[in-house]
């Protein structure tokens, strides 16, 4: 089910990092192309091995909106257990977004069917349902709230640290 050839770790941090997303640390490379192919690094990404690879999905979406064209057909060409990955955390950016970026409602919520959730207007009430889900469709004792939480934070001292 996964067409997607395998990018390595150092792959996707220097793409990453080419986007100006700096949430893993790592060699930069600027001569890395697959930043040019956002439904590659997407799927890449959610299928990585490294936690911290897969996690840098939200801060990636809530740096890069217009990535969120690309989520829907690279989630399609994933197994089931990164497919999940890849909702849940575009699902977090989406609401992430709604509460960092009030005024820049530009992630469409695209996964709530497929996840089962009743979206409702208070982003919070959101982000607490859908970590509820992703623990009941991962079966991981993983506190996911508080990881959305803390690749929001990584994301915005980010921006911070980009302003000074």
């Amino acid at each position: 089910m996964d067409r997607t050839a395998t990018a390595t770790g150092d792959q996707l941090t220097n793409a990453l990092h080419v986007l100006g997303v700096n949430f893993v640390l790592g060699k930069r490379n600027k001569n890395e192309s697959l930043h040019k192919q956002p439904a590659r690094l997407i799927a890449a990404l959610a299928k990585s091995d490294d936690a911290r690879l897969r996690l840098s999905l939200i801060p990636l979406f809530l740096e890069h909106p217009e990535f969120s064209k690309f989520a829907r057909a690279a989630s399609k060409r994933l197994a089931p257990a990164a497919r999940l990955t890849l909702q849940c955390y575009y699902s977090a950016a989406v609401w992430l977004g709604q509460i960092h970026q009030p005024r820049n409602k530009t992630l469409p919520d695209y996964f709530w069917k497929e996840l089962n959730l009743t979206p409702a207007d208070d982003p919070e009430k959101n982000l607490r349902a859908l970590a509820k889900r992703h623990g009941e469709l991962s079966g991981a004792r993983v506190n996911w709230l508080g990881t959305y939480r803390h690749a929001a934070q990584v994301w915005l001292k980010g921006l911070e640290y980009k302003k000074v």
